[in-house]
């Protein structure tokens, strides 16, 4: 495969970086006046719908059933749990705050890889990473029990839905990395978006988010983030993701994952005048900083061992 231009790759990443960073504050202003979970359920649905047609416009659009129900399980635990406990998250946080304790994904997987026998128990150094990870997140949810409700902002729910959340999508991760998909990444994606979406769907009709939906009320801000949560946050997003594991090393495309809260962040700051406190900043320097050292440490490693290995190979 010939190498890409290191000008789609620069542009591949921006979007990476920013569109993935900037969906929380699109959830923060799309579900103000459309309900959380009817929201994200149209929202992946409609995306898949996108990501099928992209799948058959490439001649792969036939799936097997065991497939359908691999994307049924993923998509119950990366889009149904992950994605809608960010959802209903932000009625409660922050969408900085939001991204940032979502950043502790990798650390969760270290963990659950390791306790599954999927992954070596972590090194010295990943421990030190991961302890100063829960610190961060400790240091952030501390105070959260005795801040006063503001509203409906209730810190202490927001980051305990998050921490369940991103455990769930942290288990659903794993076993997509085992699960038999579909030959297309596209399709696969389809096929996640699709369940998921339902999904969703379905927790919003039960919990009665149908009454709270009154199309006339629907401001124009949340209706121009739904649409840009569809189009741009997940069929350009993840069309630059699937592009970027072609073309590039996995740890660099990994960056995404502490580069996101800080673009989120700033952007929830600017736009939605989000405060941005001594606290919110070291919480973030020690959850960023050990995630980055998690990613690097088990890449690493990654390429350290196989090389240690052929050299203790015997000659022939």
């Amino acid at each position: 495969m010939a190498a890409p231009k290191r000008s789609l790759v620069i542009i591949a990443f921006a979007a990476l970086y920013l569109i993935w960073g900037s969906t929380y504050l699109g959830i923060r202003f799309a579900i103000e006046t459309i309900p959380p979970f009817l929201m994200a359920g149209a929202r992946f649905v409609l995306a898949g719908l996108i990501m099928y047609v992209i799948a058959w416009s490439q001649g792969i659009s036939k799936s097997s059933w065991a497939n359908w129900r691999t994307s049924l399980i993923i998509g119950a635990c990366l889009l149904l749990a992950g994605n809608g406990g960010v959802t209903i998250s932000e009625k409660y946080i922050d969408s900085g705050l939001a991204a940032l304790i979502v950043a502790i994904v990798p650390i969760y997987i270290v963990l659950l890889g390791w306790a599954s026998g999927m992954a070596p128990r972590p090194t010295p150094i990943v421990w030190l990473a991961l302890l100063g990870g829960f610190v961060g997140v400790g240091i952030l949810f501390s105070p959260a029990l005795h801040f006063s409700s503001n509203g409906d902002r209730h810190p202490a729910i927001g980051i305990s839905i998050l921490l369940v959340s991103s455990f769930i999508w942290s288990v659903g991760s794993l076993y997509s990395r085992v699960a038999r998909h579909a030959a297309s990444p596209f399709l696969t994606a389809a096929q996640q978006m699709i369940c998921g979406g339902i999904l969703l769907l379905f927790v919003g009709i039960v919990t009665g988010e149908l009454r709270r939906l009154h199309p006339s009320l629907i401001s124009i801000p949340s209706l121009l983030s739904f649409i840009y949560l569809v189009i741009i946050g997940a069929v350009v997003g993840y069309t630059a993701y699937i592009w970027l594991l072609r073309h590039c090393e996995p740890a660099k495309v990994a960056t995404y994952a502490y580069v996101n809260p800080i673009v989120a962040i700033v952007l929830g700051a600017l736009f939605a005048g989000e405060t941005i406190t001594m606290r919110t900043l070291i919480a973030a320097g020690l959850i960023i900083g050990s995630v980055a050292l998690v990613i690097t440490a088990q890449q690493l490693r990654a390429r350290v061992e196989p090389a240690i290995s052929a050299a203790l190979e015997p000659a022939d």
